[in-house]
């Protein structure tokens, strides 16, 4: 399955309203789990079995509540079993549909 994630703190009392060092935190949760992923600015995708990914998501959640006084998680998931490899192979896919695109144009 592939689930990509959002976690951020809330109730920080932060000037600025960044919450890096939070996101920080979590990434390293997710990178120290050696499953596949990919952080972007907006979410963070992770790759593997259902209980596998929503721990490292449970643990990267507490993570970020050490931040502040409540946390919100935005999470969507792709269950497709059989399949694996996919956090790179989906956009494989995507660019070799947009090439094919660009050869059909008259």
């Amino acid at each position: 399955m592939l689930v990509a994630f959002s976690v951020a703190p809330g109730g920080t009392g932060s000037a600025d309203g960044s919450v890096h060092d939070a996101v920080a935190a979590a990434v390293k949760v997710v990178r120290e789990s050696g499953l596949p992923n990919r952080t972007t600015s907006m979410f963070t995708e992770i790759e593997g079995e259902w209980d596998e990914v929503f721990d490292v998501v449970r643990r990267a959640t507490e993570a970020v509540g050490e931040y502040g006084s409540r946390v919100s998680l935005v999470l969507k998931a792709d269950i497709r079993p059989g399949y694996s490899g996919e956090l790179d192979a989906k956009i494989d896919r995507l660019e070799a549909a947009i090439d094919q695109a660009g050869t059909d144009v008259d």
